[in-house]
């Protein structure tokens, strides 16, 4: 006999233990399967928060090597142990999954160990590694199964010398060169880690610019100033072959465009070209559940597949590839579930990215104003007018907010700076209520803060900056 539930979750990601912990404060019998042996999915375990831990580090050894001096801090040239590192980025990652577990046991969520297959609506069968399977049966069932590092046809892997992102977040070693492959988030935050701590990084992109989809002058100024950083761009590239020995990778370099080829030369190479959604092996070709051209499952604005009661929410459906909006959508169905209103606004999820300067966004790019033919005002700030930034020694970057010419509602907002991803937050609420450039500006804001300068911007846009 099945052990029967309200909902099974398969997948305890951000997207499906936040649905889990949701569903379960309302009352219904919860549980969640997960193949991998703790929970969190990639962005505890092998994405988000190990890359961040690595981030950290690496941004406080460069500091120490680069900025103390300049402010009477005399300490020596810093050294990198990367055990050490390894060991403390493991840590953090085993103090957050464990989390996971706490919060199960707390809000009694039932977990079990092996992968899900639905094998018919309403039922799905856990395979533990060992053992006999198990079968659940449940009114609803969530698929909340993640993505997966995206492969570059012709370019195997093998977490040696050719990486994935989970490679990079676990090399022994600094390496004395790290080849790129996609300029889009994971492979600067990676190469950052690498970069500070003393590697040479080749980035090469098909396209003719960095970070496609962010506001392109963000993208213009954080590419000069990772050049800064001793990043080295190849632009409008592409790779077309690769030769590998045990210790290194010779890369065909082509233009994009067509021409000569060449050859780049370095110690590791990271495929960072995207992520896929990871469907396979739940059994939805033999329940009549198709996916899209892009592996994604489609789903109404419930999230429910075209099945009854099975739904879908994170990576394994369309939108941007984000922890935050999985974890908005998991609660959007647990509510939904639970009989009250449940919807999540897509218009409106920041993203982040956590270089250095960090940059961040919400809402529409100037491009994609342009492309609307939009009827918008402008309004920037620079850091280097910002007292706080000043007085910190990060001042590279600004803020730049973008208002309706009639309404003056914001309509979009991009910041490059220190913190940026921090404070990009009050103009996610400010957007929610659909507020105004000037109901930002008129709000007083703390002083000497970096935020004074999401301020300023909003003041911009009415052309009455004070600090510039």
């Amino acid at each position: 006999m099945a052990e029967q539930f309200d909902l099974v979750i398969i997948g305890s990601g951000p997207g499906g233990y936040v649905c889990a912990i949701r569903a379960a404060q309302l009352g219904l019998k919860v549980a969640v399967v997960e193949k991998n042996p703790t929970f969190g999915g990639t962005c505890l375990n092998i994405g988000c928060i190990p890359s961040k831990a690595l981030l950290h580090v690496s941004e406080r050894f460069h500091e120490a090597g680069h900025a103390f001096s300049g402010m009477g801090i005399s300490c020596g040239k810093p050294k990198i142990n990367v055990a050490d590192m390894q060991a403390y980025k493991d840590k953090v990652v085993e103090a957050n999954t464990k989390g996971i577990a706490f919060l199960f046991r707390k809000n009694k969520v039932t977990s079990f160990a092996g992968a899900g297959r639905i094998i018919a609506p309403g039922h799905v069968r856990v395979t533990p590694s060992d053992g006999a399977p198990v079968d659940l049966s449940a009114e609803a069932i969530v698929i909340a199964t993640g993505s997966d590092s995206a492969r570059l046809p012709g370019l195997e892997t093998d977490e040696k010398t050719i990486l994935t992102s989970t490679g990079a977040l676990a090399l022994p070693k600094v390496p004395k060169s790290l080849a790129v492959i996609g300029a889009g988030v994971i492979g600067l935050e990676l190469g950052s880690v690498w970069r500070r701590l003393g590697a040479e990084v080749t980035v090469i992109e098909y396209l003719d610019r960095i970070l496609p989809g962010m506001d392109g002058e963000i993208a213009k100024v954080l590419q000069r100033e990772l050049k800064k950083q001793g990043f080295t761009f190849r632009l409008g590239a592409k790779v077309t072959g690769v030769k590998t020995t045990r210790t290194a990778a010779a890369l065909t370099i082509e233009p994009a465009s067509g021409g000569k080829a060449e050859t780049l030369k370095a110690e590791k190479v990271l495929v960072a070209i995207g992520r896929t959604p990871c469907t396979q092996g739940l059994g939805l070709e033999d329940i009549g559940l198709e996916t899209d051209e892009r592996g994604r499952i489609p789903v109404d604005d419930g999230f429910e597949t075209k099945i009854p009661g099975i739904y879908a929410i994170g990576d394994v459906i369309a939108g941007p590839m984000l922890a935050h909006k999985a974890e908005e959508e998991g609660v959007a169905v647990a509510e939904i579930l639970g009989g009250l209103p449940g919807e999540v606004n897509h218009d409106l999820i920041p993203a982040v990215i956590y270089t250095s300067p960090e940059a961040a966004s919400i809402g529409k790019t100037e491009e994609q104003l342009k492309e609307d033919g939009a009827d918008y005002a402008v309004g920037k700030f620079n850091f280097m007018a910002n007292g706080r930034a000043k007085a910190m020694g990060e001042t590279a970057g600004f803020v730049k907010i973008l208002a309706d010419k009639t309404t003056d509602r914001v309509l979009g907002a991009h910041i490059l700076g220190p913190m940026a991803g921090e404070m990009i937050h009050e103009i996610a609420v400010l957007m929610e209520f659909s507020g105004s450039a000037e109901d930002l500006a008129r709000t007083c804001h703390a002083h000497p803060t970096l935020s004074e300068a999401v301020k300023e911007a909003a003041l911009a846009v009415a052309g009455r900056a004070i600090h510039s």
